[in-house]
C-alpha cells in the first residue's frame, strides 16, 4: 500500500542542492493544522461557490420576481432578468470566452527531455458523490491529471508520484480521495513505493503547504506540477507561497468543450459556472495572501 502521510511536525529542510527547487522560505512551511480562520475560510469558499453560479443567480431572481409579484412589472422584469441571465450564460461563445479567460494564463514549463523526481496531481480528480465504499471510483472530467501523470510515470519521465487530495470532512470509515487514486495506480501497475499520498489537504492552498512538507522530507529535487489548466496560475501561486517552485504543466483544457453553437446548453451553463468560480478563487486567494506572484 502507498505511504500515507500524516500531519506530524516539519523535519528541518534538507541541505540545499545545485538543482534545489525551494526557496529561502521553504524551511518554514509548516504543517495545515485546522484552526479558526482556516474552517471559516473553508466554509465561505464554498458558499461562494454557491452564490457565483448563474443558475443561483437566477433562482434568486425568480424568487425575488414572485415575492414582489403584486409589482407585475417589476416581478416580470426580474423574471426576464433571470431568464436572461440562463441565456447568455448558457450559450457556448460566453462559455468559451470566459474559460480561455481563465486558461489563458497557465503556464507550461514542463521540460520533456528532463525526469522529474516527483509529478504532484491534485485533487478534484474524482466525481464528489462517488460511492466510497465500492471497489471502484468515479472519475471526473479533471481525470487527465491523473492519466498523464502515469504516462509520465511509465515513460519513465517520473520517478515518483505524490497525490493530493483529502476530504472535506474527514472519517475514519472513509478512504480520501488520495488513497483511491493510489489504488487505482497500484492497480494500473506502479509499485506503491513509487506513490505518496496526502490525505489532509481539504483545498489548493493546504495542498501546496502539505505537498511542499513531503516533497522536503523526501529529499525531492525536481518537481513536476500537474492539475487543470484553469487551476494552474492559483496552483502554483499556492505552491510558491509554501516555498517550492515546481514546473508546471497544465492539462485538460476545456474551453469549446461545451455545447457549442448558439443554443442554449447546459454544458455551457456547467463551463461558465467552473471559468466564474475559479477567477473569483483567484481573486479571493490574492487577498488572503495564499498565492505568491
Amino acid at each position: 500500500m502507498a505511504r500515507v502521510y500524516p500531519m506530524t511536525p516539519p523535519r528541518p529542510a534538507a541541505p540545499s542542492l545545485p538543482r534545489a527547487k525551494f526557496t529561502a522560505a521553504a524551511g518554514r512551511v509548516a504543517p495545515c493544522r485546522p484552526h479558526g480562520g482556516a474552517r471559516l475560510f473553508l466554509s465561505l469558499s464554498k458558499a461562494l461557490d454557491l452564490l457565483l453560479a448563474p443558475l443561483t443567480w437566477a433562482l434568486l431572481l425568480m424568487a425575488a420576481g414572485w415575492i414582489l409579484r403584486r409589482r407585475t412589472t417589476l416581478a416580470w422584469s426580474l423574471v426576464a432578468l433571470a431568464a436572461a441571465d440562463l441565456l447568455v450564460f448558457s450559450s457556448a461563445p460566453v462559455a468559451d470566452a470566459l474559460m480561455r479567460g481563465a486558461e489563458a494564463s497557465a503556464p507550461l514549463t514542463f521540460a520533456a527531455d528532463q525526469t522529474y523526481d516527483a509529478v504532484i496531481v491534485l485533487g478534484g480528480v474524482s466525481e464528489p458523490r462517488s460511492p466510497w465504499r465500492d471497489a471502484g471510483l468515479d472519475l471526473a472530467d479533471p481525470a487527465e491529471r491523473l492519466t498523464r501523470a502515469l504516462e509520465l510515470l511509465l515513460a519513465g519521465r517520473a520517478r515518483n508520484v505524490l497525490l493530493s487530495g483529502g476530504l472535506l470532512d474527514p472519517s475514519p470509515e472513509l478512504p480520501s480521495e488520495a488513497e483511491q487514486l493510489a489504488r487505482m495506480l497500484e492497480r494500473w501497475g506502479v509499485p506503491a513505493d513509487r506513490i505518496a499520498v496526502e490525505t489532509r489537504s481539504r483545498n489548493t492552498r493546504e495542498n501546496a503547504v502539505e505537498s511542499a512538507r513531503i516533497v522536503r522530507e523526501r529529499g525531492w529535487q525536481r518537481v513536476l506540477l500537474v492539475t487543470s489548466a484553469k487551476h494552474m496560475p492559483r496552483a502554483l501561486g499556492c505552491f510558491r507561497k509554501a516555498g517550492l517552485r515546481p514546473d508546471a504543466l497544465p492539462v485538460d483544457y476545456r474551453a469549446g468543450s461545451g455545447g457549442g453553437g448558439l443554443w442554449p446548453h447546459a454544458s455551457d451553463l456547467t463551463l461558465s459556472t467552473e471559468a466564474l468560480r475559479e477567477l473569483a478563487g483567484r481573486l479571493a486567494y490574492r487577498l488572503m495572501g495564499y498565492t505568491a506572484d
